[in-house]
């Protein structure tokens, strides 16, 4: 959740931070570097900020890069993406050349009709030697002209085959970049571009809600029965979440044991049914291991609500709903709470990354 402090909620400048920190720590600023900071500022898994911290101010690439591939092995198909990127852009250049060269033949054999219709007009040879003349170009440059049209033909048809694969993988790759591994929900980075857009037009921003829900007490459920029963926990309560939504409706799990839901074309009044009906569905499914009957249970979440038409922009629509969601966890959790004027947080994180 984000620090607000009294008066007008202020956000920090998150690639701001995540940059100072690279360069202060001598990390190459490539988009792999960048994704794997990012995801280790957001908290979701504290053994990998413990891991970057560990590498000191000189982390190699190759460190760098393992760690990546063992805790988010998904934010390196960014390298997948640059690799399409530079495919297409060769598929296209082979393209353009293949219809600069059609243009050139094209050319060529207007001259060859030209001269044809020249040596027709001509008054300086016979009829007869003049069309055979004539008649014997023109055969041959057509018969030429549209042998080589027809393997332009096969050979764009071909490249464009090939583009389209390429196109198919680049849009897989962006798709897995924006997704979060563990819940196969959308990622913080699909958050942030997506409540970005919600003030793009009058009307998402008229008819919007924001809903940031967190897990109760969920340190303590990883404390008492350890992180991989937490991974399963996370991955369930992320079905139940998007299970109780319109398929229209985005949802994102935005860091740690934090989700965020984004609804569209929604009163406010619609905003909170949906955010009680996820708490109760939540706090009645069962969490209970079927092999030795442990219950882990129950789950339930805290959820902050905040509509667009109360924020100015993405990041004080956030922060509200972050300060109605600090609210609920006040008031006991387990609830909604819908933000209003005069709502204060006083919390904060601490990123391990950068501590020294």
């Amino acid at each position: 959740m984000q620090t607000a402090t009294s008066g007008k909620t202020q956000a920090p400048d998150i690639a701001a931070q995540v940059t100072h920190a690279m360069r202060m720590m001598g990390v190459s600023p490539i988009p792999r570097n960048y994704e794997l900071y990012y995801e280790a500022y957001l908290g979701s898994n504290p053994q990998l900020s413990k891991e970057l911290a560990a590498l000191g101010s000189r982390a190699t690439q190759e460190e760098l890069d393992a760690i990546g591939a063992q805790y988010f092995s998904h934010i390196h198909r960014s390298t997948g993406i640059e690799r399409a990127h530079t495919s297409l852009a060769a598929k296209l250049a082979e393209l353009v050349n293949l219809l600069k060269d059609e243009q050139y033949a094209l050319e060529n054999y207007n001259k060859v009709l030209d001269e044809a219709y020249v040596n027709i007009t001509s008054k300086s040879a016979s009829s007869a030697d003049i069309l055979r003349h004539a008649i014997g170009i023109l055969t041959e440059a057509t018969a030429d002209t549209m042998s080589q049209g027809k393997e332009r033909v096969q050979t764009v048809v071909q490249k464009s085959f090939e583009m389209e694969v390429i196109r198919q993988e680049l849009d897989e790759y962006k798709r897995i970049a924006n997704t979060d591994s563990l819940t196969r929900l959308a990622n913080r980075r699909a958050f942030d571009d997506n409540l970005a857009a919600v003030y793009n037009n009058d009307h998402q921003k008229n008819f919007t809600g924001l809903l940031v829900a967190d897990i109760d007490h969920f340190k303590k459920v990883n404390d008492t029965f350890g992180h991989p029963v937490g991974d399963k926990i996370l991955a369930t309560v992320g079905s139940v979440i998007r299970a109780n939504v319109r398929r229209d409706a985005f949802v994102a799990r935005t860091g740690g044991e934090e989700f965020a839901i984004i609804l569209n074309d929604s009163s406010q009044e619609e905003c909170l049914q949906v955010a009680d009906r996820i708490r109760t569905v939540l706090a009645g499914t069962p969490f209970r291991n079927s092999k030795t009957g442990v219950n882990y249970g129950p789950i339930t979440l805290s959820v902050g609500v905040c509509m667009a038409t109360a924020a100015e922009d993405a990041v004080d629509l956030y922060n509200k709903a972050d300060i109605a969601l600090y609210s609920a966890k006040n008031a006991g959790r387990n609830k909604t709470m819908l933000f209003e004027d005069g709502m204060r947080k006083e919390s904060g994180r601490n990123w391990l990354i950068y501590r020294r």
